[in-house]
This record gives structure tokens, C-alpha cells and sequence, in this order.
């Protein structure tokens, strides 16, 4: 009789089976132990790839937004430096929302998000920003992308005309927003980047630094 097969580990399937599990049933859902049982495995030889879940999600985290783009930057151009960055952070997020906490808490030590980090701020600063306001122009947009990734707002109002129609008169059409989720929710985010941007381009006629000949 055959003896059973074991299951071959990577650090690429680890990985996946991770992200599958952080995807259906949240962050919280993710244990080593409930990630063995997922790959047919001791929770032991998890460990042998990855010394703690933290050092786990750190590189989910990474493969997640590897493909985030700050290209936009390389022309010089701040304002299409920061429009492909927002919109494909956003999509990197909004794939796998359960995932936000961990992408968003900040670059820390990660490589990837400094180096995202790095060509942001680079990005901005050789466009004529002073450093400070690159800075907060950085977090600024973050701000915009994580709110927008946290959830739907047109999918948060009920679907029962009756819930607004005697006592808020003005949302009498609210029941409807559902049905056109994922248009209003690109749309606002669409208008809120618009919007940033156009400001900020005043704000850069103000405090652009001109480099010295």
C-alpha cells in the first residue's frame, strides 16, 4: 500500500493559502495553526518557512502591493505621479480589503512600501516640492486611498425604500445607490482625487522650489 503523499511547502504556497484564508474569513481569521490545517500540514512545519505570523503577513503584505505603481513619477510630471499611484494603491487595497490594517499601518521595515515610499517623496521633491510638503502630500494621499478602500459608501445605506421614505425625505432614492455600487464608489473617488489634486496645484504655485543653476 502506497504510503500518503506529504504536501510540498514554498513560501509562494504559504503565502497563497494565507491570503485566501485572510480574504474569506478576515485578519482575525488567520491563525498558523487554522493555515496548517488549510495546507494538510503540522503547524510545525510552517514554521520551518516562516518564524511568526507577523513575519507571514509582512510578506503577503509585500506580494500584495508589489505591483502598486509609482511610475507616473519618473516624467517629472507630480500630478500623474500621484494619479497612477492613488488609483493603483486603491485597487491593491480594494482586492483585498480584510488586508487594509496590515498595508496601510505604515512602511515600517517593509521593502517594498519604503520603496513606494521613496519614490513618492522622490518623486514629488525633484518635481519642485519642498520636502515637507512632499511629505505631507504623501500622507495626504494616503488618507484619500485608504478611506476610499475601507469600504463601499453606496452599499452602506439600506436596501428598503420604507427605512427612508417618511423620515428622510432627501435619501427617498437612497435604496437605489446599491444597485450602482461600484460606479458611485469609483466616481466619488474619481472627484475626491480630482479635487485634491486641483488643489494642491495651487499650493505649488506658492512654495515650488526652482532649482539653482
Amino acid at each position: 500500500m502506497a504510503r500518503p503523499r506529504t504536501p510540498i511547502l514554498s513560501r509562494p504556497a504559504i503565502r497563497l493559502a494565507a491570503l485566501t484564508l485572510i480574504d474569506r474569513d478576515g485578519l482575525d481569521g488567520l491563525s498558523m495553526r487554522k493555515l496548517a490545517q488549510e495546507l494538510d500540514v503540522q503547524a510545525a512545519s510552517l514554521y520551518s518557512h516562516y518564524r511568526t505570523k507577523e513575519e507571514l503577513l509582512t510578506e503577503v503584505a509585500d506580494e500584495v502591493t508589489a505591483h502598486i505603481d509609482v511610475s507616473g513619477f519618473d516624467g517629472g510630471d507630480w500630478r500623474e505621479g500621484l494619479t497612477v499611484w492613488a488609483r493603483s494603491y486603491r485597487d491593491a487595497l480594494a482586492a483585498h480589503p480584510h488586508l487594509l490594517p496590515v498595508v496601510s499601518a505604515g512602511p515600517g521595515r517593509r521593502e517594498e512600501a519604503l520603496r513606494r515610499a521613496d519614490a513618492v517623496h522622490g518623486g514629488l521633491v525633484g518635481a519642485g516640492w519642498p520636502p515637507r510638503y512632499a511629505t505631507m502630500i504623501g500622507a495626504s494621499t494616503k488618507y484619500l486611498i485608504v478611506g476610499a478602500a475601507t469600504n463601499s459608501f453606496a452599499r452602506g445605506f439600506d436596501d428598503d425604500v420604507r427605512v427612508y421614505r417618511d423620515r428622510y425625505p432627501n435619501l427617498s432614492q437612497a435604496h437605489r445607490l446599491a444597485e450602482h455600487a461600484a460606479e458611485i464608489d469609483d466616481a466619488s473617488f474619481e472627484l475626491a482625487l480630482s479635487a485634491f489634486l486641483d488643489g494642491l496645484t495651487d499650493v505649488f504655485a506658492r512654495v515650488r522650489v526652482t532649482p539653482r543653476d
